[in-house]
């Protein structure tokens, strides 16, 4: 992994410790990273709603809209064929409010995405 001005590092027990960006996706080198954190946030955010209101596959199906086989991919963690949008379709679906904020970058690099939850 090549260190980045995001990264630090330190030395825990003489063992070289480096702290990551916040991106797991993007700390490993993989394209597209910051679409791959934000697919996983919405993911998360959808198996919350799902555990809190107790909600089987089926009727997350029938709220959404998703056949429930791809669905139960889906919940995995599987998020390969589900476009960000997608997502917060079925998180609209399942009566969670989106929303988009669009801002300056916070360091001279390029922008970032991220996804925050309430609650």
């Amino acid at each position: 992994m090549a260190k980045t001005r995001s990264q630090h590092v330190t030395y825990v027990d003489g063992e070289k410790v480096i702290r990551g960006s916040g991106n797991i996706y993007a700390d490993l080198g993989l394209p597209n990273a910051g679409d791959l954190l934000a697919r996983a946030q919405l993911l998360d955010a959808i198996q919350s709603v799902i555990v809190e209101r107790r909600l089987t596959q089926t009727k997350v199906a029938l709220l959404s809209g998703v056949k429930q086989p791809k669905l139960s991919v889906l919940l995995t963690g599987n998020t390969h064929g589900f476009t960000a949008e997608r997502l917060m379709r079925i998180l609209n679906a399942l009566g969670q409010d989106v929303e988009i904020r669009i801002g300056p970058a916070q360091t001279d690099d390029a922008g970032h995405t991220w996804v925050h939850t309430s609650g």
